[in-house]
């Protein structure tokens, strides 16, 4: 199962918390769960989510990114990640992101465009693959040291 959550196009998340002055979307709850196909794929739709600023520097903004969650047989089986968009010229100066030393693992977070996928005059897609284990696997916050 695949969990997701990100920003409304507008940067803001739905939460009490959430201290970003950019409006609400009330048509936009920001989260969502799939369970992937025998092959492990999976797709959803929703909106680009926008940039926000990142309190915790001098004019730091995060990227444009969405969350996601993946599950295994149980939700003890928990990795957590990060989607950035193909050419976001933020991601390189992204406050968590220059935290990451290894630029292939990084360039593993960013999902191209999908032009197969996408819909014309409707919506634009993205590819995002999610390798589990291996010397390839995606980079997940939750277990650093790797799978």
């Amino acid at each position: 199962m695949l969990e997701f959550w990100q920003a409304n196009a507008g940067g803001r998340y739905r939460h009490k918390k959430e201290s970003y002055l950019a409006p609400l979307d009330p048509n936009f709850g920001g989260c969502g769960r799939t369970i992937t196909d025998e092959d492990g794929a999976y797709r959803f739709r929703t909106v680009k989510p926008g940039p926000y600023p990142w309190p915790n520097g001098v004019n730091d903004w995060r990227p444009a990114h969405i969350h996601f969650s993946i599950f295994g047989h149980g939700f003890a089986q928990r990795l957590i990640t990060q989607m950035y968009f193909e050419g976001d010229p933020m991601i390189w100066k992204c406050p968590i992101v220059t935290t990451i030393p290894d630029k292939s693992a990084i360039e593993q977070l960013i999902a191209p465009l999908d032009w197969a996928n996408t819909i014309p005059m409707d919506a634009r897609a993205y590819k995002f693959d999610i390798v589990l284990r291996g010397r390839r696997s995606t980079l997940f916050e939750n277990r650093m040291e790797g799978n």
